[in-house]
């Protein structure tokens, strides 16, 4: 069932992203700009939340110059817990229902495209409760066979049943019926998408507004996305 959104929550975990949680922001910006652009009336309010996982670097002091960006400090050191933690905090300051709530979910180390926003407001308008897209490794640094394995495996298409912390959305009502993010340091964004869908939850899914990735073969959560890039043709 479709519900009016009146709120856009974008959540950012980070964990000593010093160097590219600038660029993370950059993009975030240019689709909150897109999104007036082309809705000039009856636009959502969009709050964007960066969760400082046990950051050690310069990553928080990126941040305190975003204006724009409300920073929460978590000492969880997992990136579900980053996650929930980030929602949370958008969610206790809301007077807004949770049913006019989309909650879109990126990476820091992640550059959203211009119209994601966009994408994923029109997700939520046509009533889906969640939306899971798509994500494109950066090809600068990475081996062109590897790229070329993962592309093969993971095309872009419409009709996908892939899981991205990356690029995932969800109205707010659905998340805290399905309880959240798991407290894990990894695949907390495949066991909500499980939960949501043991409510009966059909989940859409999406190649539009790719979210462009980091290609790092070390990442932040164990068996996350650098594994998977790790893993092909390694």
């Amino acid at each position: 069932m479709s519900a009016r959104i009146r709120q856009l929550v974008v959540v950012v975990p980070a964990r000593n992203e010093e160097k590219t949680i600038a660029r993370c922001l950059d993009a975030l910006e240019a689709a909150v700009e897109r999104l007036r652009g082309t809705r000039p009336t009856d636009l959502p309010d969009v709050r964007i939340v960066v969760v400082l996982d046990r950051c050690i670097d310069g990553s928080a002091q990126i941040v305190a110059r975003r204006s724009t960006v409300d920073a929460v400090v978590s000492s969880a050191g997992k990136v579900g817990s980053a996650r929930a933690r980030g929602i949370e905090r958008a969610l206790a300051a809301n007077a807004v229902p949770p049913e006019n709530i989309w909650i879109a979910n990126t990476d820091a180390d992640s550059a959203v495209s211009a119209d994601w926003l966009c994408v994923q407001l029109e997700a939520a308008e046509a009533g889906h409760a969640i939306l899971l897209g798509a994500v494109r490794p950066d090809e600068d640094g990475l081996e062109a066979e590897r790229l070329a394995h993962y592309l093969r495996r993971h095309p872009l298409r419409e009709s996908h049943r892939n899981v991205h912390g990356a690029n995932l959305g969800v109205r707010a009502d659905h998340y805290l019926a399905a309880g959240g993010f798991a407290d894990v340091a990894t695949g907390e964004d495949a066991a909500l998408v499980a939960a949501l869908e043991n409510l009966g939850l059909e989940a859409a899914s999406t190649a539009r507004a790719a979210v462009l990735t980091s290609s790092r073969l070390l990442g932040r959560a164990p068996d996350g996305y650098s594994e998977v890039l790790r893993a092909i043709a390694g």
